[in-house]
């Protein structure tokens, strides 16, 4: 059967270990680390003069931007003189897409959960982080050599969450072991009349998940630069690489293994989709976690990364530089700054950050230990990212420098496998006119 593992409270530290890929898991106890900087605490002094400031954060999952949500009422709950207008939108347009809107409309927020740093510190839209919320975290990337995020959370892998007596009906009695197995599985899955994966195509950015998957599988973890290969003329989509990962990608979707409603079916629906029996089994990461288990607490689910054609784990984990970024404009504000400021330490202190860290089921970046209940689905994440076996990477659209992508493309690639997928008429004429896109996009940059 599939093993299971008990609650255990874990440390920043350990973490910083585990995806460092060396260290190990304990099922109980605490790990130690090195003191905080000064300024981590929850009573901080904010400042005295009414202050009000915009945020926008990514409202994709219903647990981590709860999470949030809850971090912003506390903090103004503890401090009145300061007005947090919340800009943040549920939307299913990409989120590069809606920063971009705001923008264009005048309202580029104060502090913004930021995911392409590379493309707005290139625009001038951020401030590098004050020093001293630099010196809270392990390691935060540079871009053009400035730090400009406070990471919310280390990078979670994704991988299948799934009904523990929908693959026990199905007779699946242990983990797979290579992509064949996987495949082996969905096959028993779908004889047993049951959608064996539930997509959430209906939201661009879930399209990512899959896309990278492969993509990671069969370029990434070989060529870390390829990116950069590619604006370069040096590589192409129809080589073999990315040719077999949009291969192994389009039969997952065309042999039956991905429930039919794909397109219409939103992330956020993803969750009641399992736990009430309509599909066995979804691809995401542990942030889904608390979702799935408030839908139904009864319900017994297990998690497991996909392993590629040889058997091996490879996943999203490798720092990079997203989290909360200061504005520009924000910048030129005192009061502002010193507001904003302050709420990063709020947000990061040991008195609040565990609270999100619990909600959204994440993995912690900062310096100073914080204790959190991990779920038996978390350590198995957990313990998977301790594996010295396991290769990580970034997604395609998460690179940055040389190997940052053209700001269309990613949205554009997406939308391009969508039409493949629903005509059923891959061919390596789509791969072609992904170079090609790829390249246009590139000589606009240049101009």
């Amino acid at each position: 059967m599939v093993k299971t593992f008990s609650k255990v409270l874990v440390g920043s530290t350990a973490l910083a270990l585990i995806l460092a890929g060396c260290g190990n898991n304990s099922d109980s106890g605490t790990a130690t680390s090195s003191a905080a900087p000064a300024g981590t605490a929850a009573a901080t002094t904010a400042p005295k003069k009414d202050v009000t400031f915009s945020v926008i954060y990514a409202t994709g999952d219903p647990a981590t931007k709860q999470a949030v949500a809850d971090a912003i009422a506390a903090y103004t709950k503890a401090n009145p003189n300061v007005k947090i207008k919340d800009l943040s939108e549920t939307t299913t347009a990409a989120y590069l897409d809606f920063l971009k809107t705001k923008d264009a409309v005048g309202e580029f927020p104060d502090l913004v959960e930021m995911r392409d740093t590379q493309l707005f510190a290139d625009a001038g839209k951020l401030a590098e982080l004050p020093k001293d919320l630099q010196g809270l975290f392990e390691s935060v990337p540079q871009v053009n050599g400035k730090v400009y995020n406070a990471p919310i959370s280390l990078p979670a892998p994704q991988g299948i969450i799934y009904s523990k007596k929908a693959y026990a009906d199905a007779g699946i009695t242990e983990e797979p072991k290579t992509y064949a197995d996987f495949i082996a599985a969905q096959e028993k899955l779908k004889a047993k009349g049951i959608s064996p994966i539930v997509v959430g195509g209906k939201d661009i950015f879930h399209w990512g998940f899959w896309v990278n998957k492969f993509l990671i599988d069969e370029v990434f973890v070989s060529d870390a630069d390829w990116n950069s290969k590619r604006s370069e003329g040096k590589v192409s989509f129809t080589d073999a690489g990315p040719a077999k990962a949009m291969q192994l990608m389009t039969d997952l979707f065309t042999k039956g293994y991905v429930d039919k409603g794909y397109m219409s079916t939103a992330d956020n629906q993803t969750a009641s989709m399992l736990v009430t029996g309509k599909a066995a089994s979804l691809f995401s990461g542990p942030w889904m976690f608390p979702t799935i288990a408030q839908a139904d607490p009864k319900f017994d689910f297990g998690w497991y990364p996909v392993p590629d054609q040889k058997g091996g784990v490879n996943v999203v984990g490798l720092a990079q530089p997203a989290g909360w970024s200061l504005s520009a404009n924000a910048a030129k504000d005192a009061d502002k700054t010193a507001a904003i400021s302050d709420f990063i330490k709020f947000f990061f202190s040991k008195e609040q950050y565990p609270k999100y860290l619990k909600i959204a089921s994440a993995i912690p970046s900062t310096k100073e230990k914080m204790n959190y209940e991990a779920s038996p689905q978390l350590q198995e994440v957990l313990t998977m990212m301790a594996d010295p076996n396991v290769k990580k990477s970034l997604q395609i659209n998460n690179f940055w420098g040389a190997n940052q992508i053209p700001p269309q493309f990613r949205n554009w690639f997406y939308k391009s496998v969508q039409d493949w997928l629903v005509k059923g008429d891959f061919s390596a004429d789509y791969l072609k006119k992904a170079d090609a896109e790829w390249d246009t996009e590139v000589k606009a940059m240049k101009k």
